[in-house]
């Protein structure tokens, strides 16, 4: 009579590849769950990006005020919104409604300026209305993996213009302290294609 015996060396083998078959199984499912995650998160924190990098600049739009600041050197003014297709910064604005927590003496319009380089947009503001050439901006990327940014501007006869001041004889925009009544944002994304926002200006 055949007594019972334990596992032959051949079912040890055949149990220890069907393990090692389950095992990268999962392996694989949780790799590829991990990896997903991951994307997930970087798709999430780019879409942040683009809503913080809209939401400001449409606040700082919404917010221009007709005040033009004193050119850093000499005695002539820079106007209340200047915008350029060929220098940088691309447009440079006066806005108003700048928070003083700390209720600091200074006023509530802000000098801000935006620039594009390499694929970020960057946002700069002077500390000061009325800057020198020493005074130091305070610089924030807002948005990063850019492959252009474009403003319009449109002016009181609802022509878009594409500097500003504008380089017509339109009534109005070659005024330092003019404003137009809208802007037309445009980023070109990587992730997105382009993304258009039409802001008004108040006033």
């Amino acid at each position: 009579m055949r007594t019972q015996g334990g596992f032959t060396l051949l079912e040890l083998l055949v149990a220890m590849f069907v393990a090692a078959i389950i095992f990268a199984m999962g392996y694989a499912t949780i790799n590829q769950a991990a990896k997903g995650r991951v994307e997930l998160q970087e798709q999430q924190a780019k879409l942040l990006e683009m809503q913080t990098a809209m939401r400001v600049m449409e606040q700082d739009f919404v917010q221009l005020q007709p005040r033009p600041v004193r050119q850093p050197v000499g005695p002539g003014y820079q106007p209340a919104l200047q915008s350029s297709l060929t220098t940088q910064p691309m447009v440079a604005l006066t806005r108003g409604g700048w928070s003083n927590p700390t209720g600091l003496q200074r006023p509530a319009l802000q000098r801000v300026a935006y620039f594009f380089d390499n694929g970020t947009l960057r946002r700069e503001y002077w500390p000061v209305l009325d800057a020198t050439q020493a005074t130091t901006t305070i610089k924030r990327d807002l948005m990063t993996h850019l492959k252009s940014v474009s403003l319009r501007f449109m002016d009181v006869s609802r022509t878009w213009q594409t500097q500003w001041p504008a380089p017509t004889n339109t009534v109005g925009v070659n005024d330092p302290r003019s404003r137009p009544i809208a802007v037309e944002i445009t980023l070109e994304t990587e992730d997105w294609g382009k993304l258009v926002r039409i802001v008004e200006v108040a006033g």
